[in-house]
């Protein structure tokens, strides 16, 4: 009876009656039901991913672990990808992002140091990610800094050039993925041994056969709910009155990132600051490096190629998140007044995006001549 994400797994047969029963079809209700019915089973993939890495080795079971634990967040995307939604996605993107950084790290500090007076982490090992995380939002600026520049000069700008450039910067952003995975598991394991140390004391191992099918269960049952979502997306940001880029950087991301957002703030109220540090900073380095590219890679193989350009809005959330985070992770101490200042600029974001009017979709820059004001009255 102990407090438990386990306890929400009850919306996982509400949703499907919702999805399936004749005459209680509510699209709403149904969206809400399966963005709450994600977080328990995306945190039986985390669990499960985790059990089968500890039976393959050090090397290849990191690697599964960074792989596999935005499996959620990929689903997600991959489906909305399928459906067009490519604004929810870029949207989601950015979300899980800003999310990781601001509100699980924001949430883990305050609640840390309310428990503990001043909670210390590896500075060195969280810093080599943070650098890596500027590089990663260095890259998805670029492709909104060239529509700007080239919409400015006539002849200058295509979408299969922003495509084009797009995917050269995932195809960076992936090897550079693969080779932050070389430096943490193997070249430069010694920074974040705390991180694994502290993370091996926390789990009572499965069964390598139950740990398999837990998988593969939980991954297809987080494929339907992600489709009943998914499918509702339209119909339930309607109701609410909310646009699908507000779906996508508060409500999808925050889904998606759920389990890893409980296992940080655990942590965090246990005092091992190494690992929520390591959970947050982590998951946001895997979404920019890993997801975002392999997002690109999966819209080709849907007819739908996405570019990387996202809004001024989005681009400003991302910027602003890294700097924070750089700022503190400096001097390797934490303490509750952070945590407080990292959850206001992520609520004031929010704010940002809930009043944001809806974004005009991917085409060509607007014209000149539709920024031209009409003359009033006969020439």
């Amino acid at each position: 009876m102990k407090p438990s994400l386990n306890w929400l797994l009850i919306f996982v047969p509400i949703a499907f009656v919702l999805r399936f029963w004749p005459g209680v079809a509510n699209p709403t209700v149904l969206f809400v039901c399966s963005a709450i019915a994600i977080v328990p089973v995306a945190g039986w993939i985390g669990r499960a991913t985790e059990e089968f890495a500890a039976r393959v080795g050090a090397g290849l079971g990191g690697f599964l672990n960074a792989t596999f634990g935005n499996a959620a967040e990929l689903i997600i995307a991959g489906i909305a990808l399928s459906k067009g939604l490519t604004s929810v996605v870029k949207a989601s993107i950015t979300g899980s992002i800003i999310g990781n950084i601001l509100l699980v790290l924001g949430l883990s500090i305050l609640l840390g140091g309310a428990k503990h007076k001043e909670q210390r982490f590896n500075k060195t090992g969280a810093r080599t990610s943070v650098i890596s995380l500027s590089l990663a939002a260095i890259a998805l600026i670029i492709p909104t800094v060239f529509h700007m520049s080239a919409a400015a000069s006539p002849g200058g700008w295509s979408p299969d050039v922003e495509h084009r450039l797009s995917l050269g910067i995932a195809v960076v952003l992936f090897v550079t993925y693969i080779c932050v995975l070389a430096f943490t598991l193997k070249t430069h394991k010694h920074f974040f041994i705390g991180c694994e140390g502290e993370l091996e004391e926390e789990v009572e191992h499965w069964t390598g056969r139950k740990a398999i099918v837990i998988l593969l269960i939980a991954t297809g049952v987080v494929g339907l709910l992600s489709e009943f979502l998914v499918g509702t997306i339209e119909s339930a940001r309607t109701s609410l009155g909310v646009t699908e880029v507000f779906v996508g950087v508060i409500v999808v991301a925050i889904v998606g990132n759920a389990a890893e957002h409980s296992t940080a703030i655990v942590m965090a109220l246990k005092n091992k600051m190494d690992l929520s540090v390591g959970i947050a900073i982590g998951s946001s380095l895997q979404i920019a490096l890993f997801v975002a590219p392999v997002l690109v890679f999966l819209s080709y193989c849907f007819g739908r190629p996405m570019n990387l350009e996202f809004s001024l809005p989005e681009i400003f959330a991302v910027v602003a998140s890294v700097y924070i985070i750089f700022q503190i992770s400096g001097d390797g101490e934490t303490n509750w007044i952070e945590g407080v200042q990292l959850l206001s600029v992520y609520l004031i974001l929010g704010i940002l995006f809930f009043y944001l009017p809806e974004i005009r979709a991917e085409g060509s820059p607007t014209p000149k001549k539709e920024l031209e004001t009409p003359a009033l009255g006969p020439s």
